[in-house]
This record gives structure tokens, C-alpha cells and sequence, in this order.
């Protein structure tokens, strides 16, 4: 019989909606609260344990106390193993105390369901030369690490493929962080903590993010032309974030978050630096558009870093109204093929999955496949 390490970090990505841009720290986990932010990530953890659920008599699963696993695992079907000495209180103690726990009681994967605040847990616990191999199940804001499976229910996928398969190879996957202060202020400053162990199979595991602004300043000035220049009056324009959609507000004459949601009508900023109820009351009984870019090395156009445009904005906004623009370069440079989204909500995906369109210059357009 298997054993999985389960960890669920509970207040993961509940800064993404409310445009708190992560929650590292209690101060900012109390301000998300009182902003009306929802805890998801064990609603995140419950997809990837739903998949796991057909074998579960074959598997002894290990967990936390509460929130941090055991009521997610007991709502999937299981009947975890609760370990003992672990206070639930969701701290990053707590979380390190539980992976070394998991690592000592002989686990064979340890499963997580976090940011990449969680993935520096996870490696602070376990340490450079461990062997346990781990999967990282995305539920944060900030997912720049290569730990992360590129969706929850593929985090359960690649664990199946990974017990069944003795065989699947490992590789040493990045875990990367960034500092929240900076990032509220528009400044991106990542770094490289460590290396994890991961399983490898198809396109399940997430790419590392590449970050920094592109080079090509005219190629980025066309896509901002040909954007603005399709732009319809009395429409509401949600602009994402990243340094790819800059010079469309630049190109408007108007004051960019470069890592936050600005919303623009009729030339104007009608909106800065939104979180997700305001979108929605902005777009309510309008016609609205989205403009997004691609994640570079990874290929999300939703569900990283721009949460504030959640899955209730884009049905709402709808898929024929989403423009897409990045550079041939970024696409071109995807190993997947193809782009992804993970909004957390499962219609939303099967919504947006097919052929996109993406603006790669002045009226130059690619058809790119959207899976999830």
C-alpha cells in the first residue's frame, strides 16, 4: 500500500480575487478576510483528491489536523491518518513541522496545495537532498515555481501515473518566490530558494516562470497600436496585468499597474488596480472586453498573477471577448504547445478551451490552442 503526504495550506490565494497579490503574513490574510476574500485552495486540493478517490483503498493517506488537510481528505472519501503534533494554525512552522513529519512516517509523495510561499515550506523542511518526490497542487497567487502541476486536476493525474508507474522519471524542479511588498508596488523581484523533486509525465508539471520585460519595444508598440486601435466605444476594457499589455495604456496615455487590473472606458481609467468584486460591479449589465497576456514559459492566460479577473468575470464578460497579446517570441518559446488556463472553476475551463486567437504585432494574429 502507497502512502501520500497531504498539506493543505488554507488561506493560499485568498489575496488573488480581493488584488492583494498574495498572502504571506497575518496581517494580509486579515485584510483579505475583511475584504471578503473566500478560501479556495482546499476547494483546489478536492479536484486533485477526487482523481485520487478511485484508488483510494489501495492508498494510506497522511494528513493534517482541520483546514490543513483532514476536512478536505474526509469530504473526498478518504479516511486519512491524521498526524499528530501539528497545531492546524496555518502557519509556515506548522506546514515545515507537518512535510518533515510526512518525510520521517516513509511517505512516497507528498502532495501540497499552496502558492509558492507553500513551495518554500516544503523545501525549507525537506531540505536540498531530499529525495521524496513532491507535487505541488497550484492554489496561490504567486505560482512561479516549477513544483506546481499546471492544473489541480492534473496534480491528481500525474500522482495517479506517478503511484502506478515505478518507473516515471524525476527531475529537480525550481522553487521560486517573489517579494509581496515589492509586487504591491509594481516591482517584481524573484529569486531562486531551492530545488524539489518532482515526477515527470507529458505536459502535467508546470514550466518555471519567465520573468522580465520583453526586448523587442517596437513589436510590443505594434500589438499596443493594433489593440487600441480596435478599441469600442462605450465598452468596458478590463487590462491585465504584465509588462506585455504596458504600452497599450501607454498607448491610451494612461497611468499602468503593471501588476494589477486597470478597467479603461472610452479612453479613460475608469477603474485602478481592481480586485474582483469591484470588476464585477463595473461590468454589471455592460458590455466589457479583457485584454491578457501570456505567462512566458509557462502559457497561462488565466489563473496566475491575474486572479482579480476570476472565472465569474469572464463568463460574465464572455469568451468571444477576450484578447490575448503577446509577442511570437513568448508563444514560440512555450514547450507546451499551447496555452492554459485554471480558474478554478471547471465550466469556466471547458468554456475557454479550443483555438484562440492572439495579437503578435499590428493586425498580425495567431490561432493557438487553450487547454486546461
Amino acid at each position: 500500500m502507497k502512502k501520500i503526504g497531504l498539506i493543505v495550506n488554507p488561506v493560499a490565494g485568498m489575496g488573488g480575487k480581493v488584488g492583494l497579490k498574495g498572502t504571506d503574513g497575518p496581517e494580509i490574510v486579515e485584510k483579505a478576510r475583511a475584504m471578503g476574500a473566500r478560501a479556495e485552495s482546499a476547494d483546489k486540493a478536492a479536484i486533485a483528491l477526487q482523481v485520487l478517490s478511485a484508488g483510494k483503498n489501495e492508498l494510506e493517506l497522511l494528513t493534517c489536523p482541520g483546514a490543513m488537510g483532514e476536512e478536505v481528505a474526509r469530504r473526498c472519501g478518504f479516511d486519512p491518518r491524521v498526524i499528530s503534533g501539528i497545531s492546524a494554525q496555518t502557519t509556515a512552522d506548522d506546514t515545515e513541522k507537518a512535510a518533515r513529519e510526512m518525510a520521517n512516517l516513509g511517505v512516497d509523495l507528498l502532495i501540497f496545495a499552496g502558492g509558492d510561499g507553500t513551495a518554500r515550506n516544503i523545501y525549507n523542511a525537506l531540505g536540498e537532498n531530499s529525495t521524496l518526490p513532491a507535487i505541488g497542487i497550484p492554489a496561490g497567487v504567486k505560482i512561479h515555481s516549477a513544483v506546481y502541476a499546471t492544473t489541480p486536476r492534473n496534480a491528481g493525474e500525474l500522482a495517479v501515473q506517478f503511484l502506478k508507474d515505478a518507473g516515471l522519471p524525476l527531475r529537480r524542479a525550481e522553487v521560486m518566490d517573489i517579494d509581496e511588498e515589492a509586487f504591491r508596488e509594481g516591482r517584481l523581484s524573484a529569486r531562486l530558494y531551492g530545488y524539489l523533486q518532482v515526477p515527470c509525465a507529458g505536459d502535467l508539471m508546470q514550466h518555471l516562470k519567465i520573468g522580465g520585460a520583453e526586448t523587442e519595444a517596437s513589436v510590443l508598440e505594434a500589438i499596443a497600436e493594433s489593440v487600441v486601435e480596435k478599441m469600442e466605444q462605450d465598452v468596458v476594457y478590463i487590462i491585465g496585468p504584465g509588462s506585455t499589455i504596458g504600452p497599450v495604456m501607454n498607448k491610451l496615455g494612461l497611468d499602468n499597474t503593471l501588476l494589477g487590473v486597470d478597467v479603461v472606458l472610452n479612453g479613460k481609467l475608469l477603474a485602478k488596480d481592481v480586485n474582483e468584486k469591484q470588476l464585477l460591479d463595473l461590468i454589471k449589465g455592460k458590455r466589457a472586453k479583457i485584454v491578457v497576456t501570456v505567462i512566458g514559459g509557462q502559457g497561462y492566460i488565466f489563473g496566475r498573477g491575474n486572479q482579480q479577473i476570476s472565472a465569474d468575470v469572464i463568463r460574465q464578460t464572455g469568451k468571444e471577448n477576450i484578447i490575448v497579446v503577446a509577442t511570437r517570441e513568448k508563444i514560440f518559446s512555450l514547450e507546451s504547445g499551447h496555452l492554459f488556463v485554471d480558474t478554478g472553476d471547471e465550466v469556466v475551463n471547458k468554456m475557454l478551451c479550443g483555438y484562440i486567437k492572439i495579437t503578435t504585432g499590428y493586425n498580425e494574429e495567431l490561432l493557438y490552442r487553450v487547454v486546461y
